[in-house]
C-alpha cells in the first residue's frame, strides 16, 4: 500500500531538493546584470573564449586585449592587423583573420576576383601570425541575380584558394548573417545572400573540403532560423567557428535577451566543439569590460 505523503513533508522535501540543485548550479546559470562579478575569471576549458575587437570601439585595441587576457580569454579577432604582433606578445591568439568583407563577396561577379585575392592574402597573413582561421562571406544580392549561378560562383571562389589553405592547415569560415534587422549597419545585413544557415551549410558540403567550415553566429541564427540547439546538433560536422551576441539588439548576454547562452554552450560542447567562441556583442552597459567579463561567465563551460 502506498503511504500518503503530507503536504508539509512534500513541500519541505521539494525545498531541500531545490536548494541542492541551486547550490550545484554554476555561476553561468544566472545571466542577470546583477550577477556580473567584477573579479570573475574563466574557470573552465570547455570552449576557447575570444573577443571581437571592433565591437568595443573606440576603446584602444591593446587595452581591450589586456583586459581580455586578465579575464582568461585566449584570443582576439576583428582588429587592425597592425596590432597583431603586440596582441601576440600579450599571449593572445589571433582567433580569426579578416579577408574580403561581407558586402563584396564572390556571389557577385564584380567582386569575384577581388574576393579570391583577399582570401589568398588572408591565408598568408594567417600563416605569418600562427592563426588557423580566415573568415569568408557570400556577399550581397544584386539586380538580375541568378541564385544558382551565384551559389556556384561562391563555390568556385573558395575552391580557387582551398589548396593554399589546406597546405597551410588553415580553415576558411563562412559566416551566415541575418538580413532581417535594418536598424543598425552591424545588427543586420539586408540583402545578404547567405542569410539562411542551412543554405550556407549546403555550400560548405558542396565544396567538400575540411578546410571550409561554417561560422555559426548564434545571434544571426537566432534571428533568421531559430531552433539553435537542434541546428548545432544537425550541423555539428560543419561548424568551424562560433560567435555570440544577445538577441534582440545584439547586446550583452544578459537576461534582457532571449537566447539561453548557458544551454547553448553546453550543447556546443556536447557535440564535441571545444574551439573558439568569440563574443561579438555591442556593449550597452556603462562598463563594457564588466559586460565582457559577464559574457565569459555566462559561457564558461
Amino acid at each position: 500500500m502506498t503511504t500518503p505523503v503530507s503536504r508539509r513533508r512534500f513541500v519541505g522535501g521539494s525545498a531541500l531538493l531545490s536548494a541542492g540543485l541551486l547550490a550545484g548550479r554554476s555561476p553561468a546559470a544566472d545571466t542577470s546584470r546583477a550577477a556580473a562579478d567584477p573579479t570573475y575569471t574563466i574557470r573552465n576549458h570547455g570552449i576557447r573564449h575570444t573577443v571581437m575587437g571592433w565591437c568595443f570601439n573606440p576603446m584602444d585595441t591593446l587595452e581591450l586585449a589586456r583586459h581580455a587576457k586578465a579575464i582568461g580569454l585566449v584570443g582576439i579577432e576583428g582588429i587592425d592587423r597592425k596590432y597583431y604582433a603586440d596582441v601576440k606578445k600579450l599571449g593572445l591568439e589571433i582567433s580569426l583573420v579578416g579577408s574580403h568583407g561581407f558586402a563584396e563577396g564572390p556571389c557577385d561577379p564584380r567582386f569575384f576576383d577581388q574576393s579570391v585575392a583577399k582570401l589568398a592574402e588572408g591565408i598568408e597573413v594567417a600563416k605569418e601570425v600562427g592563426s588557423k582561421k580566415v573568415i569568408t562571406f557570400t556577399g550581397m544580392r544584386f539586380d538580375g541575380m541568378d541564385e544558382e549561378k551565384a551559389a556556384n560562383d561562391c563555390i568556385a571562389a573558395w575552391k580557387k584558394v582551398l589548396p593554399q589553405a589546406e597546405a597551410a592547415g588553415i580553415t576558411l569560415c563562412l559566416e551566415h548573417l541575418n538580413s532581417r534587422d535594418s536598424s543598425h549597419p552591424m545588427k543586420g545585413h539586408p540583402g545578404y545572400f547567405g542569410d539562411d544557415v542551412d543554405f550556407c551549410v549546403d555550400l560548405v558540403k558542396k565544396v567538400g573540403s575540411p578546410s571550409l567550415k561554417l561560422l555559426f553566429d548564434v545571434y544571426h541564427v537566432s534571428i533568421m532560423n531559430g531552433d539553435i540547439i537542434r541546428r548545432l546538433r544537425q550541423h555539428a560536422d560543419s561548424i568551424g567557428h562560433v560567435h555570440t551576441a544577445g538577441n534582440p539588439g545584439r547586446g550583452e548576454l544578459d537576461d534582457t535577451q532571449e537566447i539561453d547562452y548557458p544551454a547553448v554552450m553546453r550543447a556546443l560542447t556536447a557535440i564535441g566543439y571545444h574551439d573558439f567562441v568569440a563574443h561579438e556583442f555591442l556593449p550597452t552597459w556603462d562598463d563594457p569590460i564588466l559586460a565582457l567579463r559577464h559574457a565569459a561567465m555566462v559561457c564558461d563551460v
